[in-house]
């Protein structure tokens, strides 16, 4: 039980919450290629779906595009932490780029997992967000395979080529509950459904979904910060009204919040997504200081250790660094 003390405007922190570790990589790259290269850094997309990460980095010396074509030819161009389709890396080689791909490995992992059920001729049932980077990426590596089920109400119109050969992906920041919903029903459509080798969605979004709903039920009010095209974030908001929050909204940094949210509200949740630096949490909290909310426990649900390498173009041009 989370304690309280009488009449006090208290904040329940989650735990985890922020950085993962396929953010802090692909953060990082775009940081060392920087120092290793110099300016400018070319990336494609946004490195990672967070507005103040993109505006630092744009001011250290990054150029971010929309596509390959608007890279110099022969320049360096960093592929963001959602991945790209082989036709990316195509486009790419033609132009003469040098490349860094800060694509998540869980994100790879799903790409490695398409191509594979591809080349067994399967119909892969893609649940995802049209047009999130990560789908668009990930149904690249298959194209005349995949299909896109966007949600639980997206399966009534699935068609597959036989329902005996038929295997279930998704995007990896997706709502574990409205995956779980989605997959029931596509089940029920197609019995002999197979799941993947492993958890499509990755352990950072499970763990802050976790953590959200440890604090939510005992929240008027969860605030959640992010960027409003960052999914993982906008989960959690569904995932805190889902487990009793009074109210949840989702911001970009303390500036956003209003003053009316906080009116006869006595317990504050507040956490935020995948790509989110910690500095922009702790805004948030010297707002809600400023406030009266002062007294702040930081409820930890579960334990991350995961790390990953820098991509290995960028370690490979570090260690022959003198």
């Amino acid at each position: 039980m989370i304690s309280q003390t009488t009449a006090t405007k208290r904040v329940l922190v989650a735990k985890p919450r922020g950085y993962c570790a396929g953010v802090d990589r692909a953060v990082q790259a775009v940081e060392k290629a920087l120092e290793q290269y110099g300016a400018p850094i070319y990336v494609r997309k946004q490195i990672v779906h967070n507005t103040h990460v993109v505006k630092t980095l744009e001011e250290r010396g990054a150029v971010f595009v929309e596509e390959t074509e608007e890279v110099p030819e022969g320049a360096i161009v960093v592929f963001s932490a959602h991945g790209v389709a082989p036709t990316v890396h195509q486009e790419a080689e033609a132009r003469s780029l040098r490349t860094i791909d800060a694509t998540c490995p869980l994100v790879t992992k799903v790409h490695n997992e398409a191509r594979r059920f591809a080349a067994g001729d399967y119909d892969i049932l893609l649940i995802g967000h049209e047009g999130h980077e990560e789908v668009e990426g990930t149904a690249g590596e298959a194209p005349r395979h995949v299909q896109l089920v966007d949600g639980p109400e997206g399966v009534a119109s699935v068609q597959v080529r036989d329902p005996e050969r038929v295997v279930w992906l998704s995007q990896t920041t997706l709502s574990v509950d409205e995956t779980t919903e989605t997959v029931a029903r596509l089940r029920d459509r197609f019995p002999a459904l197979i799941d993947p080798p492993s958890d499509d969605i990755c352990y950072a979004t499970q763990n802050r979904q976790v953590a959200v709903k440890d604090i939510a039920a005992e929240a008027d009010l969860v605030i959640v910060v992010g960027s409003g095209n960052s999914s993982n974030s906008k989960r959690l908001v569904e995932v805190a009204l889902d487990a009793g929050a009074g109210a949840s909204y989702l911001v970009d940094d303390a500036s956003l919040i209003d003053d009316a949210w906080l009116s006869g509200v006595t317990t504050v949740g507040v956490t935020s997504g995948a790509s989110v630096p910690e500095s922009l949490v702790e805004g948030v909290l010297a707002y809600l200081a400023s406030h009266g909310f002062t007294d702040v426990q930081e409820v930890e649900s579960v334990r991350e250790s995961v790390r990953f390498a820098l991509p290995h173009e960028l370690r490979r041009d570090l260690r022959a660094s003198p």
